[in-house]
């Protein structure tokens, strides 16, 4: 079988199922983001065994999560679920009282019908805590779209944006200036026309980062004279972004399609497409397509992404000219392959378990600016990949380097493939400019553990071994 390598963007679609981490792994980084949540995982014990090893707390550490374990009696509907739901929910209020409650549905979930949409108002009013619903099954999402159906689901909560400018208008004539702007700061009448123009256009960034990443680019866009409004989500529940017509969003992942859509179609928001600011390229467009809508000329941009690459000069003379396979697993495989294009590299094949070409439409249309840039084949790209057949592919193609799941790291590595798990990309900081080098310090690990071998003259014990 010969493998020709295209000079244009090939998608295809093979029938391999989502060979990924379980979505319900979001709580992991969402429960720590949002201080004042509690996440509910409506699930068999299978699903709290995996939590309890995927996220390396054990549930008698009261974490801000918790298992509702299916039994026999529920799946047979010899129980109500309404009411244990409900007896759960009252000790989580008696024990943690948070902010709000968040259930995650499972596959079990799914297969049995548990009508938790319907169930969640009428508790929340008993209760008097907010309850949202996220369906994060294995069945019909992959890795890290847990995140994008619970963001989904906020999105509905937030508050609306004509709201804050009526409580403006009941605002008493005789208060001062500072307190009428504090509720819109739309209206407020500045002599420098961008920064009036910005005022009145909200801007609101969607996607879960850790607190200094979210500052770090909320940072450069304050660089830029664009002040963001608010953050899906929010450090709080109780902080939710203003939403509605006249406010822009972007995101800054590329597996919260759902998100984007939501924000579009039912809250009537303005949808920024950019590319996702992942390396100092990506970061660079990201900010300037955001400039572009607000009708702002950038500000040193092109000199604070050289001077990035210039701190990278030390990896990139390691990955230049290396080839890398992505296997596909966690939806930030067209970004990743985007950096390590303009870092020299070449990719073989993208695979990715689902993509909205809608949503990553400018981050595709930059894919293919870059492998032209560098003067390198595009890669083809493979929705849903079969395994089998990647492995066919990468056994003729022996790839330098393969970013994949950990269920098949261990045979690559045994065929002399290096391997890296792509679930560190999506619990590590590689947004922005400043973490560029935590992409590269991931990429170049296998490359660099394997030029040690050589020098101590192991390689050739290990393969005669």
């Amino acid at each position: 079988m010969s493998i020709k390598i295209s000079e244009t963007l090939t998608f295809e679609c093979e029938t391999g199922n989502y060979h990924t981490f379980c979505p319900i792994s979001c709580v992991a980084w969402l429960y720590q983001k949002i201080e004042d949540s509690f996440f509910l995982v409506v699930g068999t014990k299978t699903c709290g065994y995996f939590l309890q090893n995927a996220l390396g707390v054990m549930i008698f550490a009261e974490p801000r999560y918790a298992m509702a374990e299916l039994e026999e009696g529920d799946i047979s509907a010899q129980l109500n679920d309404y009411q244990e739901l409900k007896r759960l929910c009252l000790q989580i209020k008696k024990d943690r009282n948070p902010s709000v409650i968040i259930w995650i549905g499972t596959c079990t979930t799914e297969i049995i019908k548990m009508d938790l949409e319907g169930m969640a108002p009428k508790l929340e009013t008993e209760i008097e805590i907010p309850i949202v619903v996220a369906r994060a099954n294995g069945l019909d999402y992959a890795f890290t779209q847990g995140e994008d159906t619970v963001l989904a689901a906020m999105a509905h909560r937030c508050p609306e944006q004509y709201n804050l400018i009526n409580k403006k208008k009941e605002v008493k004539k005789d208060e001062s200036i500072d307190k009428f702007s504090s509720i819109d700061t739309g209206r407020k009448k500045t002599k420098s026309i961008t920064n009036s123009s910005v005022d009145k256009m909200p801007l609101v960034l969607f996607g879960s980062l850790p607190s200094t990443v979210a500052s770090q680019l909320s940072l450069e866009l304050k660089r830029q004279s664009i002040n963001v409004s608010g953050w899906l989500p929010a450090q709080r529940y109780t902080d939710l972004p203003a939403l509605g017509n006249g406010v822009y969003v972007c995101g800054v992942n590329p597996f919260l399609s759902r998100t984007a859509t939501t924000l579009m179609r039912r809250r009537k928001c303005k949808l920024i497409g950019a590319p996702f600011p992942i390396g100092p390229d990506g970061t660079h467009a990201w900010i300037k397509e955001i400039c572009s809508v607000f009708g702002i000329e950038t500000q040193g941009l092109e000199e604070r992404e050289q001077q990035v690459w210039e701190s990278l000069r030390n990896y990139l003379n390691l990955v230049r000219g290396k080839s890398v396979f992505f296997m596909g697993d966690n939806l930030l495989e067209i970004s990743l392959a985007r950096f390590l294009i303009r870092c020299g590299m070449i990719v073989y094949e993208i695979g990715i378990p689902y993509m909205d070409k809608r949503y990553q439409a400018a981050e595709l249309t930059f894919l293919q600016t870059t492998c032209r840039k560098m003067c390198i084949p595009m890669p083809r790209i493979v929705e849903k990949p079969d395994n089998y057949n990647q492995i066919q592919r990468m056994r003729e193609l022996q790839p330098d380097l393969a970013i994949t799941g950990m269920a098949h790291a261990n045979p690559l590595e045994a065929r002399g493939i290096n391997t890296k798990w792509s679930v560190e990309f999506t619990f590590a900081q590689i947004h922005g400019f400043t973490n560029a080098k935590d992409v590269l310090e991931l990429v170049t690990r296998p490359l660099r553990r394997n030029n040690n071998l050589e020098n101590l003259g192991w390689t050739n014990l290990i393969k005669e071994g």
